[in-house]
């Protein structure tokens, strides 16, 4: 924003100062934005939660006292005359059954069996004569009241009419001994109730407390297994059980999917505890919705605060900054040579007109020195021109000196190590190979001792020149010390080819006139680089090796040290 502010000619204290009240003003409603989320995010669940939990207690407690309200009604049946009178097979009690079932239209059976498990008489006839000795709401029947957990239809899945889902049947069951004089067990009076019905009760629940349609209410039985709706039997399964002193949790369940949801036990109060529980759930995206919305609107509300704060700070600062700014073009037409500088009007603030003063006589003080400053520059600019020339001049001498022999002006020694290195190492890299000549003038300390020390420094200037003017530009020639020089032929490889220039050298110096000294004669020892060589240095001792061999046979020749395959 800072570059957006520059490009229109801003000046950096405006824009510094309207980034700083727009991004305090943004920053400070962000923060009472993130903190009133958080507050009515808490808020919004906990009177959500607390709602869902009233939801599920609903269901929970209707749920139980019709599962009694049912168990009762079975055992005032068991209890009535028309049953303990010891006639199962008379119409009363059939009479009393169907009167039953039609005053309360849950039953889809109900039937009366004697002591042996054979059904005597039953709405719509269905079972009569069939035993159901071995079903266990007979069993357990037969020694007290006994209410069952919901399960598919057996022996009733065949008479009765299926449901229109495709869905198996399901019933829930209610039994009571039957009675006569003295406790005599005469049979068991059964019922099988629609599990409809309990469906029924919780969703009686829900559209009575007007819940929105995204609230689902589940009911699980003891094992946490789903057994209300339909739809997600056996597909689900529930996560863990809200408990503890919160009424609600938010719960991820499978699939990622993160819901608001209360659990309530079941306290049915029946002959049997079935463990039932009602689970109520929302998606909390949707139960937090008015949250989400209430940030969005702070944040729409505090990115147009900072603009609003923004553009007044903008405003308050352009009447601050202008004087500082003129001030400041005027310093950079100063930099830039421009010119008389247009300073700031002096019936601007005291400070700035006290600046202004300040600067201008800084600017004619500068002026003057500049001036002065720019001749004493051409001066110096022109004394370290020369000195530069100077020391270059004498750093090329001394890089000669350090590489050349005084007195013959051939390279030194120094210089014919690094030159023999680099050879070597070319050799190692690429094969190229090599040939090396060490030379001796011979008797040479006869030639001090009988003209004197100036005859032999001529002898050993004229013998550079001679070996010189008999090799190609390509090789090197040096003095390696003493009367001693050294010859590097890159390019051969053969013995033949080396020695021919061995030949040639050791001839032109038989055949040249010395002044005051005669004839001079050498001794040459050749040698060849080979892979074998550890380094350059084996060479060299090569050479000096058939300079000794040629010493040894009488001087004047040419001798090498080189290996068998070198020979061809």
């Amino acid at each position: 924003m800072s570059t957006w502010f520059s490009s229109l000619g801003l000046g950096g204290f405006r824009a510094r100062l309207t980034l700083w009240f727009g991004g305090l003003t943004l920053l400070t409603l962000l923060s009472v934005g993130v903190y009133v989320g958080r507050m009515a995010t808490q808020q919004l669940a906990a009177a959500s939660g607390e709602a869902l939990h009233s939801t599920a207690q609903s269901a929970a407690d209707l749920l139980g006292a019709n599962l009694r309200e049912r168990e009762q009604e079975i055992i005032l049946m068991s209890q009535s005359p028309e049953f303990t009178g010891g006639h199962l097979d008379q119409p009363e009690v059939l009479r009393s059954l169907e009167r039953r079932q039609a005053l309360h239209g849950e039953y889809a059976w109900l039937g009366v069996a004697d002591e042996d498990g054979v059904v005597r008489q039953a709405t719509g006839g269905m079972l009569v004569q069939q035993s159901v000795l071995q079903r266990p709401w007979f069993q357990a029947a037969s020694r007290g009241v006994y209410t069952g957990d919901v399960h598919e239809a057996v022996l009733l899945a065949r008479l009765l009419p299926g449901n229109t889902s495709g869905e198996p049947l399901r019933f829930i069951d209610f039994a009571a001994p039957i009675r006569g004089t003295g406790g005599r067990l005469l049979g068991v009076l059964g019922a099988h109730a629609h599990w409809s019905w309990v469906a029924q009760t919780v969703e009686s629940v829900v559209r009575h407390q007007g819940r929105r349609p995204e609230v689902e209410v589940l009911i699980l039985n003891r094992a946490g297994d789903i057994l209300y709706p339909e739809r997600l039997v056996g597909t689900l399964r529930v996560p863990k059980r809200i408990t503890g002193d919160h009424y609600y949790d938010m719960v991820r369940w499978p699939g990622g999917m993160e819901y608001l949801t209360s659990e309530v036990a079941v306290a049915a109060g029946t002959a049997n505890d079935l463990g039932w529980r009602v689970l109520v759930r929302l998606p909390t995206q949707i139960a937090l919705q008015p949250v989400t919305a209430l940030r969005q609107q702070l944040l729409a509300l505090g990115l147009l605060a900072a603009l609003l704060f923004a553009f007044v700070a903008y405003r308050l600062a352009s009447r601050m900054s202008y004087p500082i700014e003129r001030l400041a073009r005027a310093v950079q037409q100063v930099e830039r040579r421009e010119g008389e500088p247009d300073f700031a009007d002096a019936n601007g603030a005291r400070e700035v007109a006290q600046l202004s003063q300040s600067i201008q006589s800084m600017t004619r003080s500068l002026l003057a020195k500049e001036h002065e400053l720019e001749a004493v520059n051409a001066s110096l600019e022109a004394s370290v021109t020369q000195r530069t020339e100077a020391l270059t001049r004498a750093n090329e001498e001394l890089a000669r000196l350090a590489t050349r022999d005084a007195l013959t002006g051939l390279c030194n020694r120094r210089r014919f190590d690094e030159r023999l290195d680099e050879c070597f190492q070319t050799f190692r890299r690429n094969g190229r190979p090599f040939a090396l000549l060490a030379i001796d003038i011979d008797h040479f300390k006869r030639v001090n001792d009988t003209h004197g020390h100036p005859a032999g420094d001529a002898v050993l200037c004229q013998m550079a020149q001679v070996v010189s003017d008999q090799v190609r530009a390509a090789d090197f020639v040096a003095r390696y010390g003493g009367e001693e020089f050294v010859v590097l032929l890159p390019e051969t490889g053969k013995v033949v080819d080396a020695q021919t220039v061995a030949e040639k050298i050791r001839a032109a110096v038989e055949a040249a006139a010395f002044p005051g000294v005669g004839q001079v004669t050498i001794s040459v020892g050749l040698s060849l680089s080979d892979s074998s060589d550890a380094d350059a240095s084996a060479v060299m001792q090569r050479a000096d090796d058939a300079l000794y061999q040629a010493k040894a046979a009488g001087r004047n020749r040419v001798a090498s040290v080189v290996s068998e395959s070198q020979n061809g």
